[in-house]
């Protein structure tokens, strides 16, 4: 049942503009990363991963969160603009695999997100003339940003879900990733679903934030699970309210 809902949420997704602009808006924060890196090179000697800190001190802080955000407040626009959420809920599908079936989507959405920023942190290093490739440890982080980006997709499915406007959540995000730099700066980045997924990209940093891994993946399954069950026990209160 849980394919047959994914492969319904697909469809419906099928002809949008989204991946037109998850494909566009990514190249803002390596242009950007690119251009702080050619006016500091000065200071900025470790070539790869002093790019790697530009890139993402602009990608993670201002636009990850937002565009996983993008991505939950349209797969919830239907429901919401249409008023069908009594059709919605009189669906012959258990309410965990509405929900489950719309996280799966926005998981995949933070996956290629993560690999699109990857090819473009390539093209941006080639472009400023770096030699080589870079290290796979940036890969890895990238990768590692996907865990931390768990929690943040449902969190923000949950509120695209909760809140009718389409904007309210993508600033939220925003907001949020302001306050995840902050708590990470300041050692709290374990208690903030948007820290984790600073921390998992070791943004902004040449050297590696996180050593041990186990609180780290502890906090994001912890988020993970915590914002999932909300997430089906809120489509189980707007069934008996029949909204």
């Amino acid at each position: 049942m849980l394919l047959t809902c994914v492969r319904m949420e697909g469809r419906k997704l099928r002809h949008s503009w989204l991946w037109l602009v998850f494909m566009v808006i990514p190249v803002i924060p390596a242009v950007m990363g690119g251009g702080n890196y050619m006016m500091n090179q000065e200071a900025l000697q470790a070539e790869w991963y002093s790019l790697w800190t530009q890139c993402s001190l602009f990608y993670s802080n201002f636009f990850y969160g937002p565009l996983v955000a993008l991505y939950c407040s349209y797969i919830w626009r239907v429901e919401h603009l249409n008023h069908n959420w009594n059709q919605l809920m009189t669906m012959p599908v258990p309410f965990a695999d509405i929900f489950l079936s719309k996280l799966y989507l926005a998981l995949g959405c933070t996956v290629f997100l993560q690999l699109w920023m990857w090819v473009l942190f390539i093209i941006t290093g080639k472009i400023v003339g770096l030699p080589g490739m870079p290290d796979l440890q940036i890969l890895l982080w990238l990768l590692r940003g996907c865990a931390g980006g768990m929690g943040i997709a449902a969190l923000q499915l949950l509120l695209s879900m909760a809140i009718r406007s389409f904007a309210v959540p993508i600033a939220l995000a925003l907001l949020g990733s302001v306050m995840g730099l902050l708590l990470s700066s300041g050692g709290m980045g374990l208690f903030w679903p948007y820290s984790l997924m600073l921390m998992g990209m070791n943004a902004n940093k040449t050297e590696n934030m996180i050593g041990n891994l186990a609180p780290f993946l502890l906090s994001t399954g912890l988020f993970f699970l915590l914002f999932t069950a909300l997430g089906v026990c809120y489509l189980k209160k707007k069934d008996v309210r029949a909204v």
